[in-house]
C-alpha cells in the first residue's frame, strides 16, 4: 500500500511594508508642501518652514497666521501623500482587517516621516528661493545683507536696520570746514564693514546670548567708534548709543517670543500632518482592497 502525501502550496510571504508606496506617498507630500509654500509667499503669507527661516515674521500676530498656515500645509499635504501610500500598497491577503488597518495607517505615518526627513535634507535651499524670492525686493535686500555680513546663519536679521541708524553718520559735520570729509577719515581709515561686524556681535551677545545688556566698557567702545565713525560729538554718540541699545533689547524681546509661538506651531503642525496622513491612508487602502 502507497501513501499519498497532499502538500498544499503556499503563498509567499508578501512584506507588512510596502515601501515603494510609501516613498511614493513621501514624493507627493513633500512636492505638495513646496507648492503651498510658494502659494502662500505668493499671497503674502509670512511663512516659518520646518526647512526654512528665509522669511520674516517680526510680530506674535504674523507668526500665528504663519503657524495656521504651516499646520494647513502639513493636513492637506500629508493627508494626500498618506492616501498615495495606501491606494498604492501591495494587497495583504488573508490578513485580519484589524490588522490591514493597523499597517494601512503606518504607512500613513512611513510617508509622512519619509517626506518630513526628505524635506529637511533636500528642500531646504528650495524653499528658501521660493519663499523668499517671492517677496518684492527680496533678492537685492539678501544682497546687501550678504555684503553687510548679515545674511549668516543666526545673524539676527532684527539687527540689521538698528546697525543702519547706528552708524549714520552726520554729514553736516562730515562736510564742515573747508571741504569735503569722508567718513572714514574720522575712523581712521577702518572698513565699514568691519565696524558693523564688531557691533553685531556685542548687541548679539548682549541681547540673544546672554541677555544681560551691552556691558560697560563695550557701551563705551560702541559710543567711540560711532563718534568716529559719523562725526558727532562724544555726548551725542553716547545718547544714540543708549537709544539704539533700548531698541535692540525691544527687538531680541519681540524675536524670542515670535520664535516660541513658531516653535510650538510646528510641533503642531508636524503632529496634525501625521495624523492625516495615518487616517487618510486608512481610506486609500479601503479603497485600494474595495472595502466599504
Amino acid at each position: 500500500m502507497v501513501d499519498t502525501v497532499i502538500v498544499e502550496a503556499e503563498s509567499p510571504s508578501v512584506s507588512a511594508v510596502s515601501w515603494p508606496a510609501t516613498i511614493a506617498g513621501g514624493f507627493v507630500a513633500a512636492a505638495l508642501t513646496l507648492l503651498l509654500l510658494a502659494l502662500g509667499a505668493g499671497i503674502g503669507f509670512a511663512v516659518i518652514t520646518p526647512w526654512s527661516g528665509a522669511a520674516d515674521i517680526s510680530t506674535t500676530k504674523a507668526a500665528t497666521i504663519g503657524g495656521i498656515f504651516m499646520a494647513v500645509t502639513a493636513v492637506m499635504a500629508s493627508g494626500l501623500g498618506g492616501y498615495v501610500a495606501g491606494r498604492l500598497r501591495v494587497r495583504w491577503a488573508r490578513t485580519a482587517n484589524d490588522e490591514v488597518y493597523f499597517r494601512d495607517t503606518a504607512h500613513g505615518v512611513l510617508a509622512w516621516a519619509v517626506a518630513t526627513v526628505m524635506g529637511a535634507a533636500l528642500l531646504a535651499s528650495a524653499a528658501t528661493i521660493v519663499s523668499g524670492g517671492a517677496a518684492a525686493g527680496a533678492g537685492p535686500a539678501a544682497v546687501l545683507a550678504a555684503a553687510n555680513g548679515e545674511a549668516r546663519p543666526g545673524s539676527n536679521p532684527w539687527l540689521a536696520p538698528l546697525l543702519d541708524r547706528l552708524f549714520r553718520p552726520d554729514y553736516a559735520a562730515l562736510t564742515g570746514g573747508t571741504g569735503q570729509r569722508a567718513a572714514g577719515v574720522f575712523a581712521g581709515g577702518r572698513d565699514l564693514a568691519v565696524d558693523r561686524e564688531t557691533a553685531r556681535r556685542l548687541f548679539s551677545n548682549a541681547y540673544d546670548r546672554t541677555g544681560t545688556g551691552l556691558a560697560a566698557d563695550d557701551r563705551q567702545y560702541l559710543a567711540q567708534m560711532v563718534a568716529a565713525r559719523s562725526g558727532l560729538a562724544p555726548a551725542d554718540a553716547e545718547r544714540r548709543v543708549a537709544a539704539i541699545e533700548a531698541e535692540a533689547k525691544v527687538a531680541a524681546d519681540a524675536a524670542r517670543r515670535v520664535g516660541m509661538h513658531l516653535s510650538f506651531w510646528l510641533v503642531a503642525s508636524m503632529l496634525l500632518g501625521a495624523v492625516a496622513a495615518g487616517l487618510a491612508a486608512t481610506e486609500g487602502g479601503a479603497a485600494r482592497d474595495g472595502r466599504p
